[in-house]
C-alpha cells in the first residue's frame, strides 16, 4: 500500500544546483531527478518481501535481466571491487537465487548466473513494485498516463 497518497504532495523540487544552465532542459532534468528518487525510495520499501537487501537484488536483477556475467564483470556493472561481488555471489549462492558455471567458449572463465528461483524471488518483488507505482497513478487520466509512458520510453531510449 502506497503511504501518504491521500493527500497530493507538493510538485516543488529542490532547485537547480550551484552552475547549473537556467534553461529548460536542466529545469526538467532537476525535476525528473528529484522525483526520480522519492520514486525509489518508495519503490524500495516493497523490497522487503524478497527478503534480500539492496546489493543482493540489485546483482540479482543483473542476472535475471542482463544473463550470465563473470565475477569481474558484476564488479565493474556494480561499480564494487571483486571481492565484494563474490561475497554477494556466494550468499545469493547459498539461499539457492544463483548459480556457478564455466563458461562453454572458455573453461577458465566461471559466470554466475540466476537460478529458477532467483528469477521467481525478483519476478515477485518486481511485481510488488510495479502495484505500488501503479497505486501511485490511480486516477491519472488517459492522457496523464500516456504522457508518462512517453516519457519513461524517451529516458529509456537514451540509457
Amino acid at each position: 500500500m502506497v503511504k501518504d497518497v491521500g493527500q497530493p504532495r507538493s510538485a516543488e523540487f529542490p532547485a537547480r544546483p550551484p552552475g547549473l544552465p537556467a534553461d529548460e532542459r536542466h529545469e526538467t532534468a532537476n525535476a525528473l531527478h528529484s522525483a526520480t528518487v522519492r520514486l525509489l525510495r518508495l519503490t524500495r520499501t516493497a523490497d522487503a518481501g524478497m527478503d534480500l537487501d539492496g546489493p543482493r537484488a540489485s546483482l540479482l536483477s543483473v542476472l535475471v535481466f542482463g544473463g550470465p556475467r563473470s565475477v569481474g564483470e558484476l564488479a565493474a556493472i556494480e561499480q564494487v571491487s571483486p571481492p565484494a561481488i563474490t561475497k554477494l555471489v556466494t550468499a545469493l549462492e547459498a539461499e539457492g537465487l544463483v548459480s556457478r558455471q564455466r563458461s562453454d567458449a572458455d573453461r577458465r572463465l566461471v559466470l554466475v548466473g540466476a537460478t529458477a528461483a532467483g528469477r521467481d524471488v525478483l519476478e515477485r518483488g518486481r511485481g510488488a513494485r510495479v502495484r505500488l507505482v501503479a497505486q501511485l497513478l490511480d486516477g491519472a487520466s488517459g492522457p496523464e498516463l500516456a504522457l508518462l509512458r512517453r516519457a519513461a520510453e524517451i529516458i529509456a531510449e537514451r540509457l
